[in-house]
């Protein structure tokens, strides 16, 4: 079952960020990152589909979350410093969720696990 979603709140407007790239990748020994799927977060800022067609969710291992924000901040005439952001993050249990949410601004950003 799927068990991992983001959500992104720009938090210099006070509003969620829609249509930002997101890619999950997962740590292997033999290649560094192996890309697990791609999805953009829909007009709440959020993103749940990274498993798709029965494939399982989050095993035990170290992940990361791609966010290409360039392109949010450029369609809205903003300059940034950060043109991805990158959250890495260890799965412990496999049975439980993993919510990412990441506080975005153009010259800043937080992240923490959720619920």
């Amino acid at each position: 079952m799927p068990n991992l979603s983001t959500h992104i709140l720009d938090t210099s407007r006070g509003k969620p960020a829609p249509e930002v790239p997101v890619t999950l990748y997962r740590q292997t020994v033999e290649s560094g990152w192996t890309k697990i799927s791609t999805g953009i977060t829909d007009s709440d800022g959020r993103f749940r589909e990274f498993f798709s067609g029965g494939q399982e969710g989050l095993q035990v291992g170290v992940y990361k979350l791609h966010f290409e924000v360039a392109g949010y901040f450029r369609n809205r005439s903003v300059d940034t410093l950060y043109p991805f952001i990158e959250v890495v993050f260890t799965v412990a249990n496999d049975k439980q969720h993993y919510h990412i949410p990441l506080l975005l601004n153009p010259y800043g950003y937080s992240t923490y696990r959720g619920s």
